[in-house]
């Protein structure tokens, strides 16, 4: 696991397929993140909006894509997120029912031990059955993906600035861009260009602690122009790329092996 050099109380751990992120979640704006959600309370109470209805309890779970808002009693909240494609259809809804079930505040006290543990240090590295085993007491089921669409899963997931489109993915597959982007889909349960928007904006963690040059961090990681990567962040984040920056200023990110290994292949 890498460390990025800062000593607080907020970290976030990365990996290809999970993000657990202790800090803070900014002004309660709109998002649509293109992943799940398990928002948990550090203390007090969380503040979830869908539609216009706002909910209070200590922990929620929000489906990729679902619109919402998430504030809270306390500025810093734990957030994990889990990434569709990694997982069977059906299974982010049973988890997120079982989550938000009677046993709540056992799955809510879970990931708050998670939290201290990953405080304490104590992984050298992770693996997604080992990161679903300390949040959630089990290891939720893997996906398996057609072997195509997993080097374009991993292609996207570099992102070395370099365009990845699904004609280059199609080539490489050896199909036609039609087939390419039905099999996708089927696979993926994802459009590929749904996927691509959301990756693209995901990669921004890595980098969210560093003090960089927006513009030029917008085109390193894909985006065409700073326009469309403040719409991007905004639409994913609810928040300006610069808010996100300036609130990470004491994050501690963390890398797993597997997603060092994907970033030094680009």
């Amino acid at each position: 696991m890498e460390d990025n050099g800062r000593e607080s109380d907020h970290l976030m751990l990365i990996t290809p397929e999970r993000v657990f992120y202790a800090g803070l979640l900014g002004r309660p704006r709109k998002r649509t993140p293109g992943c799940c959600h398990v928002y948990v309370a550090v203390k007090g109470n969380l503040h979830l909006t869908i539609d216009d209805v706002l909910a209070t309890a200590e922990l929620f779970v929000t489906l990729p894509n679902q619109r919402h808002s998430i504030a809270g009693d306390y500025r810093t909240a734990i957030s994990v997120t889990l990434e569709p494609e990694s997982m069977p259809d059906g299974v982010i809804e049973a988890l997120a029912e079982r989550l938000t079930g009677p046993d709540r505040a056992v799955y809510a006290r879970k990931i708050l031990a998670a939290y201290a543990l990953l405080r304490q240090r104590r992984y050298g590295d992770i693996t997604t059955a080992e990161f679903d085993e300390m949040c959630f007491g089990e290891a939720l089921p893997r996906r398996v993906l057609d072997p195509r669409v997993m080097r374009a899963v991993a292609r996207i997931g570099r992102f070395s600035g370099e365009p990845v489109t699904a004609d280059t993915c199609a080539a490489e597959a050896g199909l036609s861009a039609s087939r390419f982007l039905h099999l996708f889909k089927e696979e993926t349960g994802i459009s590929f260009r749904s996927f691509r928007a959301w990756k693209r904006a995901r990669h921004l963690l890595h980098f969210a602690n560093q003090d960089l040059n927006l513009a030029h961090l917008a085109q390193d990681i894909g985006y065409p122009d700073s326009t469309h990567f403040s719409h991007s962040i905004r639409r994913f984040y609810g928040l300006k790329p610069r808010a996100i920056f300036v609130g990470s200023r004491d994050l501690a990110i963390y890398r797993s092996t597997e997603t060092v290994r994907l970033a030094e292949a680009s």
